[in-house]
């Protein structure tokens, strides 16, 4: 069933969640944890797909630009209904930084950096904080990440936002030197994660570990493993965002 966006209120849940993934293939891995049949809802340029509360899971693109712009649809169209979103997910699969964050494992964010937003100097990168403007770095909930960790048994560290993914030993290991708690890599969840500041709404990200950062090798990429991961880990994480309190930040 579609279900077209209208003036009014939608389903009220105890907490209501948005997931937001990059592509179709990560949003149906979540999907996979949740019961009901799910609807669809159109929004200007992305479908939300209502699988279960408390979640509604969004394919918002790839890359932290797309991400952002349909988080922030989504967000938004929530917030006129007068049903917000108390809280935002990232997820999806990512890349590890080895030895630290191995394929297979669950990676959980207590940072959300963006790792290459700033300018390149003679004396190395400067973050655009450094340049007198704009931010890096979002923190999700102290409480939240605590007992996402226990519930899912997640590593605890810094998940880097990339534009071009790392393809080499030596861009990984320059991003290691510049954040020594990094763990993983992906593309979305600075996007995701400046949406939902915008918005006045925290945000986590979590993300099974598909390859190892650093040269690309296909032939160690375990990508059908770290669907099935992302799938266990939300089958024991919605609990939580079930019994989370949003005020408790």
């Amino acid at each position: 069933m579609v279900v077209q966006a209208q003036e009014g209120r939608l389903t009220t849940s105890r907490t209501r969640v948005l997931v937001a993934t990059a592509v179709p293939a990560e949003r149906d891995a979540v999907a996979r944890a949740l019961s009901g049949p799910g609807r669809e809802m159109r929004l200007p340029g992305v479908t939300l797909h209502r699988a279960d509360e408390p979640c509604d899971l969004l394919a918002a693109g790839v890359g932290p630009a797309l991400a952002a712009s349909s988080v922030s649809a989504a967000l938004t169209v929530a917030a006129l209904s007068g049903d917000p979103y108390a809280l935002v997910v990232s997820t999806g699969i990512a890349g590890g930084f080895a030895p630290d964050a191995p394929v297979g494992s669950l990676v959980l964010a207590d940072e959300i950096t963006a790792a290459d937003l700033g300018a390149e100097t003679a004396d190395g990168f400067l973050p655009v904080t450094e340049l007198g403007f704009g931010t890096v770095t979002h923190r999700p909930p102290e409480s939240l990440v605590r007992e996402t960790a226990a519930a899912t048994g997640a590593l605890t560290g810094v998940v880097l936002t990339v534009s071009t993914v790392t393809g080499t030993a030596a861009r990984a290991a320059a991003l290691r030197a510049l954040h020594p708690r990094a763990l993983a890599e992906a593309m979305e969840g600075f996007g995701v994660a400046e949406a939902a500041a915008a918005h006045g709404v925290p945000v986590l990200e979590i993300r099974a570990v598909s390859n190892p950062v650093g040269p690309r090798d296909r032939d160690a990429w375990r990508i059908g493993a770290a669907l099935a991961a992302l799938t266990t880990a939300f089958g024991k994480l919605t609990p939580v965002l079930e019994s989370w309190n949003p005020h408790d930040r």
